[in-house]
């Protein structure tokens, strides 16, 4: 399903939810799970039929041998990591009559028998909220449901319910990429970071958009993601219950917890994961040090304070970004990798001994990447961002710094939306391997591009790809490339040091940085608004002491 396709089908998904709200009694926050409870069915069903034969294959060779018998359920579990009833299949629910009194219970058994044999996601599956809808939404809602594609590598469940995050603003004021992060931007951040097996922490997991593309890169590659273990952390508890919906989905086994990460650590996170992939809520500032100060995770490089004027008051940590990337790195095992996303402020903070704990991370040596993102590649937040990577596989007396918001290497997708294709992802990534020392990696990525080529319609594109990578490294090996990258020392001449602990890959790429305001409109403009009448004021007085001195002298003015 190309970008043209997934947006018609998110507008005439808008269109059935809007007709949806104004036939039933749900408000604007709760009509959202109805809906991601039938795509939910629409997705399980999809994944038990290209099991199907085989479970059913299966089932009868028991059936017909002197072999323990096992129920088919069993065999399903085994086999697809799931099991639908046949009261639960989709095409079921989509011949129901449309009448009130069947099609909504109907729907509420097809969820408790999903729910009865996958006890991993019982009590998430909304329920009890069909009954509220008219049956003919309900029947509009299936129907249209029939065109989402099941077959795709994308998290196209995760991107969807990003959609309704961002028309129906249920996050009470925070933005939709709280919750997830659009895939293209996961895919380049797994590629770079290559999990393949062992225990991965999410602490702010959103929908589980990281485990889901950490999955395909295992698979990809030819390795068992029976053998990647998702653990996720989740404040919200809709989002939750859709987390866990995703790892069944897409046959990852682990855990999600809801629990506040500020204040409660579900896995004993210090030291026990083989990676970290997240994108934590930005900038919060209400987070109380005493219930901090004392755990490990967050102090090992230090706590931002901030002097309280009134000693009363109970102390807030000024800005939660370095508790957040105190949390990363200090959950790596001795060989573990993380990759997270930041807004462009914590580069260069400098308030709050935010630049001391900046500058005791980079002299850990596991800050190994930063990279700059291009400006609107989250759907419902502008705020620019930048990635970070730590690698504790080793100590890293460099660090590389990637420019990716340059025009050859992102997709105009429409006036306020950006996104990495995945020939982007490839070259990008290829600046990392390359920079590792990888050179096999430059053929093989030039030859994926190539094909591409051959047997794209947009050939123009491929074209100006491969130009790319050939202008930029023509030896097929890492070097600095003025506005693209830069391996820089952390100590000595046009070091890391000398900048003062910035961690702006503008300074050491030569592109500038977008600055980040993180101040709240409503404050700013009481801010400025204030400031405005000060200077006004000012002002009038100004003019009457230049009136009163000219006009001693004989001047009107």
């Amino acid at each position: 399903m190309n970008k043209e396709q997934i947006k018609k089908l998110k507008d005439k998904l808008w269109e059935t939810a809007t007709d949806m709200r104004a036939n039933s009694n749900l408000s604007a926050h709760d009509y959202a799970e109805p809906i991601l409870g039938l795509i939910f069915l629409k997705f399980a069903d999809a994944k038990y039929a290209r099991f199907e034969d085989e479970i059913n294959n299966e089932f009868e060779k028991l059936k017909n041998s002197r072999r323990e018998q096992r129920e088919i359920s069993e065999i399903a579990i085994e086999k697809a990591g799931i099991y639908v009833d046949d009261k639960a299949r989709y095409s079921y629910l989509l011949d129901l009559p449309e009448q009130e009194s069947i099609i909504s219970k109907e729907i509420e058994n097809a969820m408790m028998l999903i729910e009865k044999y996958n006890v991993s996601i019982k009590g998430t599956l909304p329920r009890e909220k069909y009954s509220e809808i008219p049956a003919s939404n309900l029947k509009m809602l299936l129907k249209n449901f029939q065109d989402i594609p099941t077959d795709t590598s994308s998290d196209i469940f995760g991107e969807i319910y990003e959609f309704f995050l961002g028309k129906f603003a249920l996050s009470e004021g925070q933005g939709g990429g709280v919750f997830y992060t659009p895939a293209s931007v996961v895919r380049y951040m797994v590629e770079v970071l290559q999990p393949t097996e062992g225990k991965i922490l999410d602490p702010a997991c959103g929908s589980g958009g990281m485990f889901v593309q950490s999955a395909h890169y295992a698979v990809k590659h030819g390795y068992n993601i029976d053998n990647l273990r998702a653990y996720g952390v989740e404040k919200e508890p809709s989002t939750v219950k859709l987390a866990k919906l995703n790892l069944l989905l897409h046959s990852l086994r682990g855990e999600i917890t809801q629990a506040n990460s500020f204040y409660e650590d579900p896995y004993n996170s210090y030291g026990e994961f083989d990676y970290v992939l997240a994108n934590p809520p930005f900038n919060v500032k209400g987070v109380e040090y005493e219930r901090v100060k004392e755990q490990k995770r967050f102090s090992e490089y230090g706590i931002p304070r901030k002097s309280v004027k009134n000693k009363k008051d109970a102390e807030k940590v000024p800005n939660a970004n370095y508790l957040w990337i105190n949390q990363f790195i200090t959950a790596l095992k001795e060989n573990g990798k993380a990759a997270l996303v930041m807004p462009n402020g914590a580069s260069t903070a400098n308030d709050g001994k935010q630049q001391e704990i900046r500058k005791n991370l980079i002299k850990s040596g596991y800050v190994k990447q930063i990279v700059v993102l291009p400006s609107n590649m989250f759907n419902t937040v502008t705020l620019p961002a930048t990635l970070w990577f730590f690698d504790k596989t080793k100590k890293h007396d460099k660090i590389l710094f990637i420019n990716a918001n340059h025009e050859k290497l992102y997709t105009q997708i429409d006036r306020a939306h950006r996104q990495f294709e995945e020939a982007h992802i490839q070259n990008l990534a290829l600046i990392t391997r390359l920079y590792e020392g990888n050179i096999i990696e430059y053929s093989t990525v030039l030859a994926y591009l190539e094909n591409e080529l051959n047997i794209s319609e947009d050939k123009a594109f491929y074209q100006s790809q491969i130009d790319w990578l050939r202008v930029n490294f023509p030896e097929g090996k890492y070097r600095d490339v003025e506005g693209v990258c830069s391996a820089t020392p952390i100590h000595g001449e046009n070091s890391i040091e000398e900048k003062g602990w910035s961690l702006s890959p503008g300074l050491y790429t030569g592109v500038a940085q977008a600055e980040e305001d993180d101040e709240p409109f409503e404050e700013k403009m009481q801010r400025l608004t204030s400031e405005l009448s000060v200077l006004m004021a000012e002002s009038t007085d100004l003019d009457e002491q230049i009136r009163s001195v000219l006009g001693g002298i004989g001047f009107e003015i």
